[in-house]
C-alpha cells in the first residue's frame, strides 16, 4: 500500500473518479465531505474492487476552528492532500447581496486556505507530501457574468504558488489544478460550448497523472493553456469588447 489520500469535497463528479484512480494505484483513501453518508456505498465499492481502505469522514470546509483537529486526528497521516471543494454561486444575485458574494469568497478561497494551512505545516516538518489544490482558468481574468467565483479562484491560486515556493524547500509537492469549461452537477444548465467542455473522468486522470509526474501547474484539458495564453494578452480596451 502507498499511504492515505485526504479527498476534500470527495462527493463532486471530479473527486469520485479521481479516488478511483488513486484506489486502482494502491492507495487508501479518506473521502471528506459535509454528509460523509453519502460516500458510504462508494467506499465499499473501493474496498472491493481495489482491496484497500476507503473511509468517508465529515468535513465541513467553513468550520474553520475544527481543521487543525480535523487533520491531526487522521491516524495514519495522508501522505497527499487534494483540495476539491467549491461553490460556482449566483453571480447575479452576488452583484446586490454580499451574503452571497461572502459565501462564494469563503468556499472558494478562505475555507481551502484554512485546511490547507493546517496541512502544509504538517508536510514542512515531515518534509514529506503533495498537495493538490483545485483552482480554475477563470481565475486568470475576470469577465462580467463571473468576476466573484474568478476573483477567489485567482486569490486560490496566488496562494498556491506562494505555497509551492515555501514547501519546495521541504520537498513538498503542491500542485495547481486549472480546468476548463467542465460538465458537472455544479455546471449544469451553463450553456459551455460543446467542443470546449471536458469530461469529469479525463478531468480526474490528468490531475492523477499531473500529481504522480510531480507537476507544478497543469491546465486541463490541456488546450486553455493557451486559450488562456490568448485571452491574457488581449489589450484591456480590445477585451472589453470582444470578451463574451
Amino acid at each position: 500500500m502507498k499511504g492515505y489520500v485526504l479527498i476534500l469535497g470527495a462527493n463532486s463528479d471530479i473527486a469520485r473518479p479521481l479516488a478511483r484512480l488513486y484506489a486502482a494505484a494502491g492507495y487508501n483513501l479518506y473521502l471528506a465531505h459535509t454528509q460523509p453518508e453519502v460516500l458510504t456505498a462508494e467506499c465499499e465499492h473501493l474496498q472491493a474492487a481495489h482491496g484497500i481502505d476507503a473511509k468517508p469522514l465529515r468535513f465541513d470546509l467553513l468550520y474553520f476552528n475544527g481543521h487543525e483537529k480535523f487533520f491531526h486526528r487522521l491516524d495514519p497521516p495522508p501522505a497527499g492532500v487534494v483540495c476539491i471543494g467549491g461553490y460556482l454561486g449566483d453571480h447575479r444575485l452576488a452583484m446586490g447581496d454580499m451574503e452571497e458574494v461572502s459565501k462564494i469568497i469563503q468556499l472558494n478561497f478562505v475555507g481551502p486556505v484554512s485546511i490547507l494551512n493546517v496541512v502544509a505545516d504538517f508536510y514542512e516538518k515531515e518534509k514529506a507530501g503533495f498537495i493538490v489544490g483545485v483552482s480554475s482558468v477563470m481565475g486568470e481574468r475576470g469577465f462580467r457574468h463571473n468576476y466573484f467565483h474568478a476573483a477567489a479562484k485567482a486569490a486560490f491560486t496566488t496562494y498556491l504558488s506562494g505555497l509551492r515556493h515555501r514547501l519546495s524547500f521541504s520537498g513538498v509537492q503542491v500542485l495547481t489544478v486549472k480546468p476548463g469549461f467542465t460538465a458537472t452537477k455544479m455546471t449544469a444548465g451553463i450553456p459551455f460550448p460543446r467542443w470546449l467542455t471536458a469530461r469529469t473522468g479525463d478531468v480526474a486522470r490528468d490531475i492523477f497523472r499531473g500529481q504522480q509526474k510531480g507537476r507544478d501547474v497543469i491546465y486541463t484539458p490541456g488546450y486553455w493553456k493557451f486559450l488562456m495564453w490568448l485571452f491574457i494578452h488581449i489589450p484591456e480596451r480590445l477585451f472589453k469588447r470582444v470578451a463574451p
